[in-house]
């Protein structure tokens, strides 16, 4: 039985759903009886997940703004003829690369960051708040829920350029709760701390196994994309009147983005 009713049916729209926390969230949200249109830009893994979970699928490039805004027209000529509106997007979109401390990191590397991160959020809201409006007016709300990051709250060595990519769009976010305030559009944030996915921190150290490995060593229970997406989940079913401006999300043993406990936890 879904964990919560979607009754009429909503429809969700997940950035970044080719692999961990939006793929997640995808099969997450399918299962409680969402419809799901997931976007990324790796069409094979697209398929993959469409094929696993019925969802729907496009192919698109957060940093395109033309093909973003491509694809919102798309949406409100579909919505148009019939289809069902977006209830709910869900940012998730993103990439971390490097770990060089400032005065040695690649200023590429860090505009690529803030384009994923920042501007590739930005893109997609300008592109579909209008049809989140419409679903508001026709169905008394509407979600948007922004994945951050607890580096985005608190900076830590080699983590400034991803940090601070994080913390601009935890800030955007900031503004646009005000920005929407006094209509029924919801603006939350979910800001994980150490999560292992497949891709995510390999991309970081460039690929690098035997570090990715090490970062997770010894740590009980780090927490998965499941469990992200099950946040994400709980917060969309929650009642249209309460709102999660940001909730921080940790393994146990990670009490602070620099407290990390390795080995089994214990009663003292």
């Amino acid at each position: 039985m879904s964990d919560y009713d979607v009754s009429p049916r909503r429809h969700a729209l997940v950035t970044g759903a080719s692999s961990g926390i939006g793929a997640a969230t995808v099969r997450h949200l399918t299962a409680a009886g969402w419809q799901v249109t997931g976007v990324a830009r790796r069409a094979d893994r697209l398929q993959a997940l469409a094929d696993e979970t019925g969802c729907s699928v496009h192919v698109l490039d957060v940093t395109d703004a033309a093909a973003v805004a491509g694809f919102g027209e798309v949406l409100r000529a579909s919505g148009a003829d019939g289809g069902m509106p977006v209830d709910a997007v869900v940012l998730n979109a993103g990439l971390a690369i490097g770990v060089d401390p400032v005065a040695e990191a690649s200023a590429a590397d860090w505009a690529r960051m803030f384009d994923v991160n920042v501007l590739g959020a930005q893109r997609v809201i300008r592109a579909l708040l209008p049809l989140l409006r419409d679903a508001a007016r026709a169905r008394g709300g509407a979600d948007i829920v922004a994945v951050t990051s607890t580096a985005g709250q608190r900076a830590y060595e080699g983590g400034a350029g991803y940090s601070a990519s994080k913390a601009g769009l935890r800030i955007m976010m900031d503004a646009l709760r005000l920005e929407l305030a006094g209509e029924p559009v919801r603006v939350m944030q979910v800001a994980p701390g150490m999560v292992r996915t497949d891709e995510f921190t390999l991309n970081r150290y460039a690929g690098d196994a035997e570090r990715t490995a090490a970062l997770y060593d010894g740590v009980e229970n780090p927490l998965t994309a499941d469990d992200i997406a099950r946040v994400i989940g709980d917060a969309l079913a929650l009642p249209a009147h309460i709102n999660v401006d940001e909730l921080t999300v940790r393994p146990l043993a990670q009490a602070a983005q620099h407290k990390l406990v390795r080995g089994p936890l214990s009663p003292r």
